[in-house]
Parts: structure tokens; C-alpha cells; sequence
């Protein structure tokens, strides 16, 4: 059945079943995650991120809210590809089949982008972050004592950002591919777009220009790898309507003679 011959109530009636899929897999996912987590705890703990910073905890939940934050994340991570492909299944009927084949690669290079991210935000931000704060309590006669909810969940929201961040170039491939954005328009806009990354490079980072460079080059550059990769979608873009204008004009021709 066509997306065009599938009633409002049939789509109704997939999406639900395919959000309950999802659902299923986060849940088996976050399970999983939970007994994951201690592990995965201990590993961080050993890390020369981590090394000699004294965590403690400083309320009877924060070792469970810790639990909780890690499998959720695996969680998050393992129901990633799962949510993606249930939403290409949902749309691919009103797609052509080339603009199914091509869009499925969009899933592998989505999750992969994700993980990239975070283990960018932990391995090169989170590091000089914890280095300036660590530096800044010495300078003030401070001994870090760190409350393990606190650390991990400063970590959280250091590390995730840049897993959404990374998520530029398949964005901006997904919204070329619907029209909304072409090459030429980011090309317009990158003066705007750079200011934009900067900012948020600055203020993700400790106030240093080493840091900030480390951070904002590689956003600059997920920027022109959009550009690059918008710019590929929309000249196939453009072969394929010549392709049809001259598939077209050839039926034309026929029929008037």
C-alpha cells in the first residue's frame, strides 16, 4: 500500500505501532544500561581525567541518580539507529526509491556522528574544562572534593551538547534534500553561522584561547563538511530534474507527433 492510498487513521495506527517499538527497544536498552553502568563508572573513575580527584557522595540517591543518568544514555545511544530507521520506515512510502536507498545511509552516519561527538565533548573538552576549574580552586587555596551526582552530572552536560552538535551536517543533508536549504544560502549565511559556532564554542569552554581554538575549529569545520555535503545532494538534485525535464520533453515530443 502507497502513502497516498493509506488513510490518516493507517498512518495513525504506524506510528504507534512503530513508537511503541521504539519504546520496547529504550526499555530493553536502559536495562541493559543499568547493569552496564557500574562498569562503565569504574572505567571513567580510572581515567587521568578522573585520577586524583577525590569524588564523594554527598546524598543517599546520588549513586542511584548517577545509575540512572549512565543507562539512560546507553540507552539513548543503543535506541538511536532503532528510532531512526522506524522514521525512515514510517516516510520511505512517499519517497522515491533512490531517495530510500539514500536516506538509509543517513541512519549509520547519525549514530556514528552522535557517538563521535560525546566522545569528543569527554576526551578534549571535558578534560581542559576540569583542568581550568581544578587550576582555579588551587589558585584560591581550594581542594577539589567532588560529589559524585555533581561530577558526572557536570560531565552530562558537558559532553552531550557536542553529541547534538555533531549532528550539523545530517541535518542540514536532510533539509537540502527537502528543499528548505541549498549550498548557496549556507555559503550566504557562513559569516553568521561561524559567529554563531564561536559563541558557542566560548562558552562551552574554559576562558582560554588554546581551549577555545580546539573547540571551535572543529565545529568550523562540521560546518563546511555541511556545505560540502549540501552541496553534493543538491547537484544530484539537479541532475535528477534534468534527468525528468528531459524525460519529459522526450514524452512531449511524442505525443505531438
Amino acid at each position: 500500500m502507497t502513502d497516498q492510498e493509506m488513510t490518516v487513521v493507517e498512518h495513525l495506527t504506524e506510528l504507534r505501532k512503530r513508537i511503541i517499538w521504539v519504546l520496547a527497544v529504550f526499555i530493553v536498552a536502559l536495562i541493559a544500561g543499568f547493569f552496564c553502568a557500574g562498569p562503565l563508572i569504574e572505567y571513567l573513575k580510572q581515567e587521568p581525567i578522573a585520577d586524583g580527584v577525590p569524588i564523594i557522595s554527598l546524598h543517599p540517591s546520588d549513586a542511584l541518580r548517577v545509575y540512572m543518568q549512565f543507562a539512560f544514555l546507553i540507552g539513548i545511544v543503543a535506541t538511536l539507529p532503532v528510532a531512526l530507521y522506524h522514521v525512515w520506515r514510517f516516510v520511505s512510502p512517499g519517497l522515491e526509491i533512490h531517495e530510500r536507498r539514500g536516506s538509509l545511509y543517513f541512519i549509520p552516519a547519525a549514530s556514528f556522528l552522535f557517538v563521535t561527538g560525546i566522545l569528543f565533548g569527554y576526551y578534549v573538552v571535558f578534560p581542559m574544562i576540569m583542568q581550568f576549574m581544578t587550576s582555579t580552586s588551587a589558585s584560591i587555596g581550594v581542594n577539589p572534593n567532588y560529589g559524585i551526582g555533581e561530577y558526572y552530572g557536570f560531565m552530562f552536560n558537558m559532553v552531550i551538547p557536542f553529541g547534538v552538535l555533531f549532528q550539523l551536517p545530517i541535518i542540514v543533508m536532510f533539509l537540502t534534500r527537502l528543499r528548505i536549504l541549498n549550498p548557496m544560502r549556507l555559503a550566504k549565511v557562513r559569516r553568521f553561522a561561524y559567529f554563531g559556532l564561536t559563541v558557542v564554542g566560548v562558552t562551552l569552554t574554559p576562558p582560554d584561547i588554546v581551549s577555545d581554538v580546539l573547540v571551535i575549529i572543529p565545529l568550523l569545520l562540521l560546518y563546511e563538511l555541511s556545505i560540502w555535503l549540501s552541496r553534493v545532494v543538491y547537484r544530484k538534485q539537479l541532475k535528477e530534474q534534468e534527468e525528468w525535464e528531459s524525460e519529459y520533453s522526450l514524452e512531449a515530443d511524442e505525443v505531438v507527433r
